[in-house]
């Protein structure tokens, strides 16, 4: 047998070099197969490319939150009625890759590759380049846990874009895509399309954060208050990079807050 394919490959040298014609041919075919053969070695390695450009740009949209003027909080002093305003820096945010995700159960968890070493903490607020995440509840050295806001015991203040009618957003379980915004009076008026954001009262979400948009409402039982189903601005289903938001104030506010509580009790 490899007799046999040593002298087919002589006779096709031989045919080759006597032949212009069969020499072109041979020619374009091996251009053929190298061709292809480059191109899917040039499709590999751009997936590996566009994954790396991926990460890149959402640590370059970390950097650029962290810019913007939300993040900032502003000091005012008023001297011989000169006024002198100093900005200093209130949110920054941290890029991380969810690497474990729920969102089909009542209590629902995800999980990121960044942990301590990397300054995530507790309590620290999560988004998504489209809005609202959760918060994280537990941290070991290079990995953290969130507690998103598609698990029973979440609750977010948030208010509506619109009017600034504060409320809370809630789920209740079923669909991943939609949650529940109660709280808010009926004496305010609603749209349908209505946006939900964060309203910044606590100490973890950044205001303004899009939360969803409103779908449909109805009277609560005639409590004097809405009960609001909203599409979530953020798809659980297909959650990949998210921002951990560390409120450099954070500690100070609740210390402060536990203080003045103390006193009334």
């Amino acid at each position: 047998m490899l007799v046999f394919i040593i002298l087919e490959i002589i006779a096709i040298l031989f045919i080759v070099q006597n032949s212009f014609y069969q020499r072109s041919r041979l020619v374009k075919w091996g251009n053929g197969v190298a061709g292809t053969w480059n191109a899917g070695i040039s499709s590999v390695s751009g997936y590996f490319d566009l994954k790396a450009e991926n990460e890149h740009l959402a640590a370059e949209n970390a950097q650029l939150r962290a810019q913007l003027a939300s993040s900032y909080i502003s000091y005012s002093d008023s001297v011989f009625q000169v006024n002198d305003t100093v900005y200093r820096q209130r949110y920054t945010y941290t890029e991380a890759q969810v690497i474990k995700n729920s969102y089909n159960l009542p209590k629902n968890y995800l999980m990121i590759n960044k942990g301590s070493a990397q300054g995530i903490e507790v309590d620290m607020a999560v988004i998504s380049p489209q809005g609202i995440v959760g918060v994280v509840v537990n941290t070991t050295r290079n990995f953290s846990t969130i507690l998103p806001v598609l698990h029973t015991d979440s609750r977010n203040s948030v208010k509506l874009k619109r009017t600034n009618s504060a409320g809370s957003l809630i789920w209740e379980g079923g669909d991943y895509r939609y949650a529940t915004v109660v709280d808010i009076p009926t004496t305010h008026k609603l749209l349908k399309n209505d946006t939900i954001v964060t309203s910044g009262l606590a100490n973890d979400f950044p205001e303004g954060i899009a939360v969803g948009y409103i779908e449909d409402f109805e009277n609560m039982n005639g409590s004097g208050f809405y009960k609001i189903r909203i599409r979530l601005a953020t798809d659980f289903n297909k959650l990949n990079h998210v921002y951990i938001v560390d409120n450099h104030f954070k500690k100070e506010q609740d210390s402060l807050m536990k203080e003045t509580e103390a006193h009334d009790e």
